[in-house]
């Protein structure tokens, strides 16, 4: 094999989140928005979630058992991993939805012990279907053990309020609140105000300790689309393993959302869906 053909390789990156079955969000949309922006993707499940069309669309949340979990971090980080020989070494990873405290314990191991240079937190808290004290317990466990680990953290609108502690009415809380994550995690921090902010534009903070930019776009409707968020973080994970710098990640996902947002997919359920290949 020559040195060109090795050069051909795509980058690696790995998404540790949930199934969610009408592939809007989760792991689906992880996948899909990797393989969009020329990067190998790889899925290790932590959970499936699946709406319930009966129970007005609510969650239905079935955790993947922990030794089966670790198994899927053991055989990819054996695969691709610094030690594996591969020509495309696996260092980016995503953490969508993990869904309890075990769960992040095992999780929170993996990360430690697997040699990642960009951790992309999607801080997915309170998942609808989980009972409210089982719940509190893994968003406490996630602020605890998974969020010091990141390098690179994307929180919503409500994600950003409770892990600042602040309240999030207009751009400038925005900017507070990206400004307070970043000095809890050390994190390059993406906080999302979307159209949960009154305005025009779709509007999101970008602060890293040393820029803040504010990335806004014209909104696309005033209602949030599913995968939207999954798909930015996804999105900023392919472009971390591409070599790109975090705040060019950023801007890069902004647009790539943007434009899945735009060229949306609708369905029979009571939401719309991002379409990851919406910027083709």
């Amino acid at each position: 094999m020559t040195s060109a053909a090795v050069e051909t390789y795509p980058s690696v990156a790995l998404t540790i989140a949930g199934s969610e079955a009408t592939g809007g969000a989760g792991a689906q949309a992880d996948l899909k928005t990797f393989q969009e922006l020329g990067v190998f993707g790889i899925a290790n499940l932590t959970c499936i979630v699946s709406f319930n069309p009966n129970d007005n669309w609510n969650h239905r949340f079935v955790p993947v058992d922990q030794q089966v979990i670790a198994d899927q971090l053991e055989a990819t980080t054996a695969a691709y991993g610094a030690a594996s020989g591969a020509p495309s070494v696996l260092d980016t990873v995503k953490i969508g939805m993990l869904g309890s405290p075990a769960t992040i314990s095992t999780v929170s191991s993996a990360l430690t012990s697997g040699g990642f240079t960009n951790v992309v937190l999607d801080p997915v808290l309170i998942c609808k279907g989980q009972e409210p004290g089982h719940a509190l317990d893994t968003d406490q466990a996630l602020k605890a053990q998974i969020l010091p680990l990141a390098t690179f953290v994307t929180p919503n609108h409500f994600e950003a309020e409770s892990l600042s502690g602040l309240e999030i009415t207009d751009v400038e809380s925005l900017k507070a609140a990206a400004i307070r994550i970043h000095e809890l995690s050390g994190a390059a921090v993406l906080a999302k105000g979307g159209v949960r902010l009154a305005g025009p534009d779709a509007v999101d903070v970008y602060y890293d300790g040393d820029t803040l930019e504010v990335l806004s776009a014209p909104k696309v409707g005033e209602v949030a689309v599913s995968g939207a968020g999954c798909s930015l973080a996804a999105a900023v994970t392919a472009e971390l393993a591409k070599g790109a710098t975090p705040l060019e990640a950023a801007r890069s996902a902004k647009a790539f959302v943007t434009a899945g947002i735009r060229n949306r997919m609708v369905s029979g359920a009571p939401f719309d869906a991002l379409w990851q290949g919406g910027p083709r």
